[in-house]
């Protein structure tokens, strides 16, 4: 088929047109792109650039029979693809969820396969060209370190740890689990990851809440202060049967997910936020040590039992409080979140286990760890430094998280020296005002997306009502037990609505999981999102240039 001539164009223009994959064409697309003939010239009035790009698209394509490709490319993409068309082998973009999202002829697919487990030998081998028939897919790293000329783009590594600045440059919101505008990812954001990928360790706050419900629904079932209520210690057995199953199915869950994919569990304990809940699994075996019901649960605890789920989180306080006592990158002043109570939490918990077990110094002595790093984090998050910058200015359910360490602490020190005293009371009271004062700003909570770790924020509600009724044990008042039923009911209303509203975003909405964007941020900033801070950075140096400061500090010197 006889090709069309192409438009003219003046001498001095010469247009590129973007080649395909086929290599056939390339001789009857070239002898196209360039028109340098004057007489055409004066007979015809030249075209815009995009009317003559698409007529070289429009001839290319009925040279080659190729009409597939239709879409509209950006500038960027179009030079990106030519400068990686010199050689004779097709190289695919950068993954993106953000820049290159629509372009899907020249997009590589997704490589779920970088956050599995990997051995040393396969770790080493990840790096090396993939083929596919007879094009070479270059990988992911050695496309970025193309585009930018350096070494740098080694560091968007899976397998090395990501900076605890990082996360909180590449995610918003109070839990770190929203991806920043002009920020690339490791894998597509339109396409639906794993299941294992998709489950995140927040999923142990479901029975964080559970386990804590059947520890209060027994001291209601118990407590003399409760007594005129008539509850039924069945309430007490069925919710820990239902913690109990919960927790075996997430935990057989989350092993999987470590032993497929170890290299994303990783990801998750460099998180800042998310670090904490580590601690989750080995408070909730505590609670349910402590919540068992009578029928079920010994006379006189085994201290083997307490050995078990208190030296996980001594290993984890060693490593986690020695990073924020270093000084480090991961100091406090620059990690800190409402969720690190969580990591002081599991200290009061041990105490008040150590104390049934009949180790009272060892209770005395986590009680006293705990405590000191509460006043700690407590001190760092109210003083909003500006280096907390995940602490938004909106309310959120993770505020709640500021009433679970003085509760707790209120009620180990009551179990260790049986009876609820001043310094219990100190810390009861602590509590009972930050309580309050996010009750009242309760409309602040709405308009907030629904996650899995807002489970985690319901037990500090309960361990508010479980302090609470000790309170109306030492003190009993109209007022005080009645306030032990207010609190209670709050709590349990709470975890009933978290709990129909998780069903209906499992089985109805089918959006419990989405894909867990935190775990797939690069470990550098690349494309945009450098050019952006670039720009930024600029740009306050021109105002500080030109700020009324610096005319008089020059006006000053000229003088």
């Amino acid at each position: 088929m006889a090709q069309k001539p192409p438009s003219s164009s003046s001498s001095d223009a010469h247009y590129v047109d973007i080649p395909e994959v086929s290599h056939g064409s390339g001789e009857r697309a070239s002898s196209n792109m360039i028109n340098n003939n004057p007489q055409e010239e004066t007979k015809t009035k030249p075209k815009p650039n995009s009317v003559l790009f698409q007529e070289m698209n429009q001839g290319r394509d009925e040279a080659t029979g190729n009409t597939s490709f239709s879409r509209q490319v950006s500038l960027e993409t179009a030079f990106s693809r030519l400068k990686t068309d010199k050689g004779s082998d097709l190289r695919t973009l950068p993954r993106s969820g953000t820049s290159f999202a629509g372009f899907e002829r020249g997009r590589r697919k997704a490589d779920f396969s970088i956050f599995r487990t990997k051995s040393t030998i396969s770790k080493q081998s990840s790096f090396l060209p993939l083929k596919k028939g007879d094009k070479v897919m270059i990988d992911h790293v050695d496309q970025l370190k193309r585009d930018d000329g350096s070494d740098e783009a080694k560091d968007d590594s899976v397998n090395s740890s990501v900076p605890a600045g990082r996360y909180f440059a590449a995610l918003s919101g109070p839990e770190l689990d929203q991806v920043k505008d002009h920020t690339d990812i490791l894998l597509p954001m339109d396409e639906k990851w794993p299941f294992l990928l998709r489950f995140p360790i927040g999923c142990f706050g479901m029975c964080l809440g559970l386990s804590s419900q059947a520890i209060l629904w027994l001291a209601l079932a118990t407590s003399p202060a409760t007594k005129f209520l008539h509850i039924t210690p069945y309430i007490n057995l069925g919710l820990w049967f239902l913690a109990l199953v919960i927790l075996i199915l997430v935990s057989t869950t989350y092993a999987l997910k470590c032993i497929f994919y170890f290299e994303a569990v990783k990801r998750e304990y460099f998180h800042p936020v998310r670090v904490n809940f580590f601690f989750a699994p080995w408070i909730i075996c505590m609670f349910l040590v402590i919540g068992a019901p009578p029928r079920l649960a010994p006379i006189i605890i085994h201290p083997v039992t307490f050995v078990s789920f208190m030296a996980p989180i001594v290993f984890l306080e060693l490593k986690i409080y020695g990073q924020w006592l270093s000084g480090g990158k991961r100091r406090l002043s620059k990690v800190a979140n409402p969720s690190s109570h969580l990591s002081v939490v599991g200290n009061f918990v041990g105490a008040i286990l150590a104390s049934k077990v009949g180790w009272d110094e060892a209770a005395k002595f986590f009680w006293a760890v705990g405590f000191a790093h509460y006043l700690v984090v407590f001190v760092t998050l109210y003083q909003r430094l500006p280096t907390s910058e995940v602490l938004p200015k909106e309310l959120h359910p993770v505020y709640s998280m500021f009433i679970a360490a003085p509760s707790a602490a209120s009620i180990a020190w009551g179990s260790i020296y049986g009876e609820f005293d001043g310094l219990s009371r100190t810390c009861y009271f602590i509590a009972l005002f930050l309580y309050i004062s996010l009750v009242v700003r309760l409309n602040f909570f709405w308009g907030f997306r629904f996650s899995v770790a807002w489970w985690s924020y319901t037990f500090p509600m309960t361990t508010a009502s479980l302090a609470t009724i000790k309170y109306a044990e030492e003190v009993p008042s109209p007022v005080s037990k009645g306030l032990a039923v207010i609190l209670s009911f709050m709590s349990s209303t709470m975890v009933s609505v978290l709990l129909v509203s998780t069903l209906l975003h499992a089985f109805v909405w089918r959006t419990l999981f989405p894909n867990d964007l935190a775990i797939a941020i690069t470990k550098r900033k690349q494309g945009k999102e450098r050019r952006k801070t670039a720009v930024k950075s600029f740009d306050i140096k021109r105002w500080t240039k030109h700020s009324p400061l610096s005319i008089k500090t020059s006006i000053a010197a000229k003088g």
